[in-house]
């Protein structure tokens, strides 16, 4: 199975990949193999024709030149040229890269390549033994020749992320469109949203604490605390289902323009007495409701 790498980048950043495991990177390891075999057979068929004059000397110096070229050279030159990807990790979607993240150079691919021949799979390898307990034992998947040149193989296809669906609370509907939100930083928004859509993965604990935290700042920042006897999630988000909305109402046009419709003979209003004006609508705040709410009308989210 894949998991989040913790490699850092010299400028402190964390990297957001996957790292392949030992499944994916032996599927991609048997379609470079087969390839590799195919190639070696019809070296040898050519290399044959060598031994059928005499020359079993050549023929033999040849084979071992080309056996090396094949597992050495195959994937040295296809993870120089395609920056860490031979075919067999094109077809699974991963890629080799450098350790803080940078694609690897001719150096990398040389060094894997060597590692790979002489102590991962072939020469020391016991046909892959050391490859596979090394890769089991590393925390990122990595063998001997990617310790050796500082490389790291990761996912590029990656299932897409599902963005949270984040919900206004009836109960802060009205609360909310009275808050004051220009002051909200962007980024404290995205990690409220991420918090909102991994609240049925953590524990309650977690999910209170975070909350808790979020919530802070966000009062901080916007100046309306949290009402009393409300969850820090809900709180949260009725001030992001807010923030959505008005973003919405901004993106749709002010005024809506319809054929004009122009009079051939406009007539004069006639004057309206004071008394038959139409009276502008009155506006009634909401009401409370009639019975008492229960203690706590706020569900946790799914």
């Amino acid at each position: 199975m894949e998991q989040e790498s913790e490699l850092v980048t010299g400028e402190a950043v964390v990297l957001d990949v996957r790292a392949a495991k030992l499944a994916s990177r032996g599927l991609a390891m048997m379609v470079d193999v087969a390839l590799q075999l195919i190639v070696l057979v019809i070296a040898m068929l050519v290399l044959s024709q060598v031994a059928v004059f005499g020359d079993e000397a050549l023929a033999l110096t040849l084979f071992l030149v080309t056996l090396v070229l094949i597992m050495v050279g195959y994937p040295v030159i296809f993870e120089t040229l395609s920056r860490g990807r031979t075919l067999g990790k094109m077809a699974l979607g991963l890629r080799v890269v450098r350790t803080d993240g940078g694609p690897v150079r001719f150096r990398h691919a040389l060094v894997r390549g060597l590692a790979g021949f002489f102590v991962d799979f072939w020469a020391l390898g016991m046909l892959g033994v050391v490859a596979v307990v090394t890769s089991l034992l590393s925390p990122n998947g990595r063998r001997v020749g990617d310790y050796l040149a500082g490389t790291l193989v990761i996912r590029e296809r990656m299932p897409a992320a599902r963005t949270p669906y984040v919900g206004m609370p009836p109960q802060l509907a009205y609360w909310a469109s009275q808050l004051d939100l220009t002051r909200l930083p962007n980024d404290l928004a995205l990690a409220v949203r991420q918090y909102l859509g991994r609240t049925s993965e953590l524990r309650p604990e977690a999910v209170e604490a975070l909350g808790y935290g979020l919530a802070q700042q966000v009062a901080a920042a916007i100046g309306a605390p949290v009402p009393p006897g409300v969850p820090s999630w809900a709180y949260l988000s009725a001030v992001l289902a807010e923030r959505r909305r008005r973003d919405q109402a901004k993106l749709q046009p002010a005024v809506q323009y319809g054929t004009p419709v122009v009079q051939s003979h406009p007539q004069p209003a006639a004057p309206v007495a004071p008394s038959q004006a139409a009276a502008p609508a009155p506006v009634t705040p909401p009401r409370a409701p009639s019975e008492p709410a229960p203690e706590n009308p706020f569900a946790p989210p799914g």
